[in-house]
């Protein structure tokens, strides 16, 4: 087994438990039926003799499993470790759950990770039991199973759109993984209203505790207009996607998974949009652990106790979220989403939002560089800022920096650093929310120091950063609790707008 999946008697013992925070972290097939499942599967425990363990679900349908169709093991909470390792494995994951392979192929996967496709191919399978194909392949069958169950899209056009190169394939896929044809689990599934093309409505799964005050609390008040909006309830993003555009809605989560609605101009992102939503929301962090690690220090478990679960607001736009970092350094957030609301109006891609007031995708940093003038007009900033911005925009647009799910952390660290104008701060805060960093940690923030000095924690930079290294690899989340020591918006949606409790 991996070294970072529970040894083969832990595994049985979550199993017959049933416990919910094994889910994604490994997968339970039976010998005597042929199915394998989640940890948390309701069905009657299997013997002990008849179980066997998989690392990826790819590796069990590998193996000549079918997905269970009580508990949908395909579509349990992704592994945290892809969240938390660096290495090529885990960016060679969140490159296939974001569609890569579907669109460039092994060898387009193996090129944006510097592997050949031999070495790529091994590594993967020493350690997850399964090919990058055969990794897609699951993914795969996964979108075709969503389209069929939760669209009327008809079949022709659900084979096309999960990727699949004629029908025929599509059905022997759907077949092998679910033992039923497409029909048969169109069926089986809710009946649906005539829904407007390229909506789709999904549940989207995490692992509890999940506490939503500050993420989407965060996202609702760095909101930038036009990109981004809290209607009904609900918090809205645009997104650009690998063949056009999207919006994706998050609900408020209901029992063990958040209700997410994507409307998609092209239905073959999908897979894309899936992934970047799961990423904007943490959803894959085993909070337990992060919690178990971060309440081993006296000063941070109060927090932890009274509000477990928090997870850290990322984005669906990692080049955008860095590029509004450098706009809202020392300014307050109001004057950042201002800002940034007006370079959105000047240079912003439109779209079309029937359902609210969403009318743009924000720019890419190759727009900011076609037209600097209008950039500059639309941006009431410093000088030396303009130029830091224009700097980033650059590196971002030629490739020198890579902030993409397949990004190598470290790299994209050291070459935000190594730009003028972009200090701890910005560095952090993109590693935080736009690479997804769980380790990253931002000293030098004015509401982190605060909350350090109410903690009896140190104040210098210097120190709080030492004080932080025994919270590694959580310290992003220790920013969370910490920033949820202060009256800020962030902190609370807009229908529960009091301020927290100041924790002396």
């Amino acid at each position: 087994m991996p070294t970072w999946m529970p040894d083969e008697a832990a595994c049985r013992t979550a199993v017959r438990s049933r416990d919910a925070r094994f889910d994604g972290w490994f997968f339970l097939a039976v010998t005597s039926t042929g199915i394998y499942c989640r940890p948390s599967c309701p069905a009657r425990t299997p013997r002990d003799d008849r179980m066997r363990f998989f690392p990826s679900s790819a590796a069990a349908q590998a193996a000549g499993y079918r997905a269970c169709l009580r508990c949908r093991p395909d579509a349990s909470p992704g592994s945290p470790a892809w969240d938390v390792r660096g290495d090529v494995v885990a960016r060679a994951m969140r490159l296939i759950d974001d569609g890569l392979v579907d669109r460039a192929g092994v060898p387009g996967l193996a090129a944006a990770l510097g592997y050949s496709t031999r070495q790529l191919e091994r590594v993967l399978t020493d350690e997850l039991g399964a090919g990058p194909l055969a990794l897609a392949r699951a993914r795969r069958a996964q979108t075709a199973r969503t389209l069929v169950e939760r669209t009327t899209m008809p079949m022709t056009d659900v084979a096309y759109a999960a990727g699949y190169a004629s029908i025929r394939a599509f059905n022997d896929a759907v077949v092998a993984t679910y033992a039923l044809s497409p029909t048969e689990l169109r069926g089986r599934a809710s009946r649906h209203d005539e829904p407007h093309p390229g909506l789709v409505a999904l549940r989207l799964a995490y692992r509890a505790p999940l506490e939503p005050s500050n993420l989407l609390g965060h996202l609702v008040a760095t909101a930038v207009p036009g990109v981004e909006e809290y209607r009904d309830g609900a918090y809205r993003t645009t997104v650009r996607l690998p063949h056009a555009w999207g919006i994706v809605t998050v609900h408020r989560p209901d029992g063990a998974a958040f209700p997410v609605t994507l409307r998609l101009a092209d239905v073959r992102d999908l897979p894309a949009a899936v992934s970047r939503t799961r990423r904007m929301l943490d959803l894959d962090a085993d909070p337990v652990a992060v919690d178990a690690a971060l309440a081993a220090d006296e000063r941070l478990r109060p927090l932890v106790v009274r509000t477990p679960g928090r997870r850290v607001p990322r984005t669906a736009d990692p080049e955008a979220m860095a590029l509004r970092a450098v706009i809202g350094q020392q300014v307050s957030t109001q004057a950042a989403r201002t800002h940034a609301g007006r370079l959105v109006a000047t240079l912003g891609t439109p779209v079309d939002d029937p359902d609210g007031g969403l009318t743009h995708l924000f720019p890419r940093a190759a727009d900011l560089l076609a037209d600097e003038a209008a950039t500059a007009a639309s941006l009431a900033m410093p000088a030396t800022r303009r130029r830091t911005l224009f700097a980033l925009a650059g590196a971002l647009a030629d490739g020198r920096i890579a902030l993409d799910a397949g990004a190598g952390r470290d790299e994209a660290r050291a070459a935000l650093a190594a730009l003028p104008g972009i200090g701890p701060w910005t560095v952090g805060t993109v590693a935080m929310r736009a690479l997804g960093d769980p380790d990253a940690f931002i000293a030098g923030d004015l509401g982190v120091r605060l909350a350090a000095e109410r903690l009896g924690l140190p104040t210098s930079p210097a120190g709080l950063e030492k004080a932080s290294l025994a919270w590694a690899p959580w310290r992003a989340y220790a920013v969370q609790h910490l920033w949820a020591t202060g009256a800020h918006p962030v902190n609370s949606l807009p229908e529960s707008p009091e301020p927290q409790e100041t924790i002396a």
